[in-house]
């Protein structure tokens, strides 16, 4: 039994290359640049950049597209949005959000590997109002680092302890 779901993609005029993995242990399929000839950004810009291709994305799943990660390590280069997503039902030409965190500016050259694709399910959810949740024993209120930097949950870093005693003594 196949494991596959199929992506049915239509190419447009200008692409250059149809998704593919580059690797049999890939997770993503990378996209392609459809661009024509060489696109400077600078750095701290922004832009949007053309794949050439359309997807049809099966019902109850997503397009994730996320940066790569060469591109960020050695320019800098990654998506405005951190990931994008294609719905089940967009049918418009797949774009790339890309802005230039580097210190210097990045040309794109034309078929240039971009960004990666992952189709990935997503269910439904119903939405439910209710006056109470249930509680939560180990987290509750508890968000944006309460869980410590270095350790398991709920068991802070010597770091954070430290941290902790020096706000209180002040």
């Amino acid at each position: 039994m196949s494991n596959k779901i199929q992506l049915k993609v239509k190419r447009l005029p200008h692409c250059r290359a149809l998704p593919q993995y580059a690797t049999g242990g890939s997770a993503g399929l990378d996209l392609v640049n459809a661009l024509t000839e060489p696109k400077v950004l600078a750095a701290g810009d922004r832009c949007r950049i053309p794949t050439g291709i359309i997807v049809e994305i099966p019902l109850g799943y997503e397009g994730q597209v996320r940066p790569r990660s060469g591109l960020a390590d050695k320019a800098g280069i990654s998506l405005t949005n951190c990931v994008g997503t294609i719905d089940s039902d967009y049918r418009g030409e797949v774009q790339v959000l890309v802005i230039n965190h580097g210190d210097k500016p990045y040309i794109f050259e034309p078929g240039e590997r971009i960004a990666q694709l992952l189709v990935t399910p997503v269910p439904q959810v119903e939405v439910i109002e209710v006056e109470e949740l249930s509680d939560s024993a180990e987290r509750g209120e508890g968000g944006f680092g309460s869980t410590g930097r270095l350790h398991g949950a709920g068991q802070p870093s010597d770091a954070d302890k430290q941290s902790t005693a020096l706000s209180a003594a002040k």
